[in-house]
């Protein structure tokens, strides 16, 4: 009996490591959110063209057009992004820095740098943290995983973790973040933001994956208010290319004296 029981068990470990994978190995919480991070983001410095849309009950309210550099701290791994306002005309050339847990507004016809906060709206639903590069997993703690199906934002049905992520610093845009992230293909799905009060912020669709750089990225993010789900603020993202960012462009002194290429 003792001998039948100590295979018993064997069995029971041998069948429950097929299970979790068919590598044998269950991923964690904080791996599953690496890895959808590596699906959003390259692994290396690039620019992007990032196009954001306001919609209020289906009519466009406005647009504006970003040039966007970004490049990971080889410290701590998340990204710093310069920001460069392309349109409208009137906005042109302005520019945001994100560089570790700082981010400024530098305005060319004033010369003056204002801090700003990731949370701030910079137009529609898409606040100033949400148009900069960012890895999740160095922001957030995923405390929990579970599975379940979801709709994604072409309304199909994927089979996806649900990631709880709280907030692990001060530098972190939101205080909690719930997130799927599709069970095969580890693409993020959708994302749901709240305050600290609980409060939905708004819910983020990642959509249209298309090849870039040998991996199927979201080249949109669709955004709805949290409390008002006909303000929707839609950002494209095109022009994808891997580029040097220089080290000086990341710097607050030398904002006055950046030339875009």
């Amino acid at each position: 009996m003792k001998v039948f029981s100590q295979y018993r068990r064997k069995f029971m470990v041998l069948a429950a490591a097929i299970a979790i994978s068919p590598a044998g190995y269950a991923m964690s919480p904080q791996e599953i959110l690496a890895a959808s991070d590596a699906i959003r983001n390259p692994d290396f410095p690039f620019g992007l063209t990032n196009t954001l849309v306001e919609y209020r009950k289906g009519k466009e309210t406005e647009s504006s057009t970003l040039a966007i550099y970004s490049k990971a701290d080889p410290k701590g791994g998340q990204f710093r992004s310069l920001v460069r306002y392309v349109a409208p005309a009137r906005d042109a050339n302005k520019l945001i820095l994100f560089s570790g847990k700082d981010m400024w507004f530098f305005d060319p016809s004033s010369k003056a740098s204002i801090r700003l906060s990731p949370q701030q709206r910079l137009l529609g639903q898409a606040s100033n943290g949400d148009v900069v590069t960012v890895n999740f997993a160095k922001d957030y703690q995923a405390v929990s995983a579970t599975e379940e199906d979801t709709q994604d934002g072409e309304r199909q049905t994927r089979h996806a973790y649900k990631l709880e992520l709280n907030a692990s610093g001060e530098g972190a845009a939101y205080h909690r973040i719930l997130m799927w992230v599709d069970k095969t293909s580890m693409r993020p799905v959708k994302s749901r933001f709240y305050a600290e009060s609980g409060k939905l912020l708004k819910t983020a669709y990642y959509r249209r994956y298309q090849p870039i750089f040998g991996v199927e990225r979201p080249t949109e993010t669709v955004i709805i208010d949290g409390l008002e789900s006909d303000w929707v603020t839609v950002m494209r993202y095109s022009d994808w290319v891997k580029r040097d960012v220089p080290e000086t462009w990341l710097q607050r002194d030398y904002l006055p004296r950046f030339k875009p290429e």
